[in-house]
């Protein structure tokens, strides 16, 4: 019995999933792991305009959850997003089951940017085969592109080693939010507990 199914097996009877959500600063990654517990989003985005610094300390670099949904224990991790902190996302790759990349629909000039971080992340040995959800987050806001546009303009056409869905949402009203963990969860549940 090889250590992939021995994990399989594992997972299988904890039903349990681990989710990173990356993207740029100022996403809304944050607001949609508040807004998904539950919690008080008031706060979200504010507080680095409050403070005005450009890095965090190591214990502000992600936020972890533990959220219970559709009898799945979700293991959430949500690491920060700055230039200056993407060279940690690599330390939470491990055992990773879905990747959730959280878009800002109306921030156009970063998403070139944006294309090429999530290409470089989907790239990584250990990632291969996480389902890959794409939230183009921001869908309230004036301007913000369609999910048409983004599905063009980040190349998700091209990505072929993962299974990947693009969803328009809004982190603050909490629109389509469920809609999407629901295409993730499935996915990964298909792929994890439901295989031989």
């Amino acid at each position: 019995m090889g250590l992939l199914t021995i994990l399989k097996k594992m997972k299988q009877k904890e039903r349990e999933m681990r989710l990173l959500i990356l993207g740029l600063d100022n996403a809304g990654k944050t607001t949609v792991v508040k807004r998904l517990n539950g919690e008080d989003i008031s706060d979200c985005g504010l507080v680095f305009l409050r403070t005005q610094r450009d890095t965090i300390t190591p214990n502000e670099l992600n936020l972890n959850v533990c959220v219970y949904c559709r009898s799945y224990k979700l293991n959430i991790w949500d690491v920060g997003g700055q230039k200056s902190l993407r060279s940690y996302w690599r330390n939470y790759f491990e055992r990773t089951d879905g990747l959730v990349w959280v878009v800002d629909s109306a921030d156009r000039q970063r998403m070139e940017d944006c294309r090429q971080e999530l290409h470089k992340l989907l790239l990584e040995e250990r990632l291969l085969g996480a389902t890959l959800l794409v939230f183009a987050n921001k869908q309230d806001l004036p301007g913000a592109m369609s999910e048409e546009a983004i599905q063009t303009t980040l190349a998700l056409d091209d990505i072929k080693n993962h299974h990947w869905c693009i969803m328009g949402c809004s982190a603050v009203t909490g629109q389509n939010l469920l809609a999407g963990m629901d295409w993730l969860l499935d996915d990964i549940a298909a792929r994890l507990f439901n295989a031989d």
